[in-house]
């Protein structure tokens, strides 16, 4: 996500897509959630950047320097904000591929579809993501017979 530019969030019929680059300089394509549209829309009505500018940049005393952000200073910004919103777990950029497959999966998607949005080419890399099983309930406690 680092690597995009403003025009690889674009419009295709009613809706806005991400153009992605994956390893190995494969093009990946996704819709954007509705409510990550409304985000990135209002960022970039902000921020006013030209079509060819990195969509996601540093800023200095609040302005855009016009520079990508690094993948120091995203994990950087991601920790700060972590810390400022009560997370004191371990947090990096994977936590949200993880959180995204795992929610999704928790929603009743399929293991399939989750592996055709993350861009990966077997399932076994995509249920490496998936954090379902680790939530452990009272209820299951309880099944437990003494």
């Amino acid at each position: 996500m680092l690597g995009m530019r403003v025009s690889d969030f674009y419009e295709n019929g009613r809706r806005r897509w991400f153009r992605l680059l994956e390893k190995g300089g494969k093009h990946h394509e996704v819709p954007v959630h509705h409510k990550a549209q409304g985000y990135v829309v209002e960022y970039l009505e902000k921020a006013d950047f030209l079509p060819n500018a990195p969509l996601f940049q540093t800023f200095k005393k609040k302005k855009p320097t016009g520079r990508a952000m690094s993948r120091s200073e995203a994990y950087r910004m991601i920790r700060r904000r972590a810390i400022d919103a009560g997370v004191f777990a371990p947090v990096c950029c994977h936590s949200f591929r993880a959180t995204g497959i795992t929610v999704y999966l928790e929603n009743k998607g399929t293991l399939e579809t989750a592996q055709k949005i993350a861009a990966h080419e077997s399932p076994r890399t995509t249920k490496l993501y998936d954090r379902t099983d680790d939530q452990l309930t009272l209820d299951e406690i309880e099944k437990i017979s003494v």
